[in-house]
């Protein structure tokens, strides 16, 4: 465990900390190779960090100083519990602790185990924001949710992990991923190929995952079995899925009727998750976005989660908050 005390006199406003590291083998990880970890800090809290044996003096105003010895006290309780930490993990970390608002939350997931992990065949999977904490314990027990907001933090990616664990634990027989086939603002005209391979592109997303999180040929064969079924929006109609873990992605390109279509088609012993962007409607009426229609519905309907996130959990290269702001601000 790390030792830590405050050391030298400075301004008020400003800090001086030392981090007394005593496993000396953790700190080339920690730091990263070059010391990008420590360059990401610097740059994102505007402290500077030098490291000396095991020692690392940070100094800065003594509020971002304090959030990055938070930080590196975080990255390396993950080390000493054996988990991996690369630029993503430093972000979150990050992220995870410059939400001092949400008090209690944050700052024992920035330090402490997470309360909450998915695990699947090829990795596992813990929370990088505090609202993917609330996130996947919605996955683990509600019903239904609706995951609601911007490209990036990990709507589809964490609902497919869940998915893919309990397919593979026996508590669901089928998992089911639909999104309708819907191009993001341009027309693509005529697609060559069977049916399989015309809806394919507007499915790759959910391809995607599956493979991060099951090996190859297990996806390949599970698919051919029926126990993976990726199919568009409108092949769901007329059916009731039991036992299976559905989940619609891209839900703001529906319709109103679509989505009361796909959510009637929820079956017994089954979990169903919706995810979608309500700022980033492609279709011809935005107004009619079926995603918006459901939430305005079924709010506080017993049984169903509603998580909502913002650009502050974008777990992708910070730059695409910075873009998720500019869009979604004051125009």
């Amino acid at each position: 465990m790390a030792k830590r005390d405050a050391v030298a006199a400075v301004p008020q406003d400003r800090a001086r900390l030392e981090i007394d590291f005593d496993q000396p083998f953790l700190l080339g990880p920690l730091f990263g190779e070059y010391d990008r970890h420590l360059v990401i800090i610097e740059d994102r809290l505007g402290v500077n960090i030098a490291a000396r044996g095991n020692k690392v003096m940070i100094e800065g105003d003594a509020d971002e100083a304090n959030r990055a010895r938070e930080v590196l006290l975080g990255l390396y309780e993950r080390l000493d519990r054996g988990e991996d930490v690369d630029a993503e993990a430093v972000e979150a970390v990050i992220g995870m602790a410059a939400q001092p608002q949400l008090d209690g939350i944050v700052h024992e997931e920035v330090k402490d185990p997470p309360r909450v992990l998915i695990r699947t065949r090829k990795k596992t999977i813990a929370p990088r924001s505090a609202t993917q904490t609330e996130y996947m314990h919605a996955l683990a027990k509600s019903d239904m949710i609706f995951a609601l907001g911007p490209a990036g933090t990990g709507k589809t990616y964490l609902a497919v992990a869940q998915a893919v664990s309990m397919l593979i634990t026996g508590a669901v027989e089928r998992l089911i991923l639909s999104r309708p086939a819907v191009e993001a603002g341009e027309r693509l005209g005529f697609l060559p190929g069977d049916m399989k391979e015309k809806v394919d592109p507007y499915l790759r997303p959910l391809y995607d995952a599956l493979y991060d999180m099951l090996p190859a040929e297990q996806v390949e064969r599970r698919i051919a079995s029926g126990e993976i079924e990726i199919a568009p929006i409108a092949f769901m109609r007329g059916r009731t899925l039991n036992d299976a873990f559905i989940i619609l992605d891209e839900a703001q390109n529906t319709t109103p009727a679509q989505m009361k279509m796909f959510l009637t088609r929820f079956g017994m012993r089954s979990r169903m998750v919706v995810c979608g962007d309500p700022m980033q409607v492609d279709l011809p009426d935005a107004g009619g976005s079926g995603l918006a229609d459901a939430v305005g519905k079924l709010e506080g309907v017993e049984g169903i989660s509603m998580v909502r996130f913002t650009a502050a959990d974008v777990v992708r290269h910070p730059l695409v908050g910075r873009i998720v702001d500019a869009y979604e601000g004051p125009q």
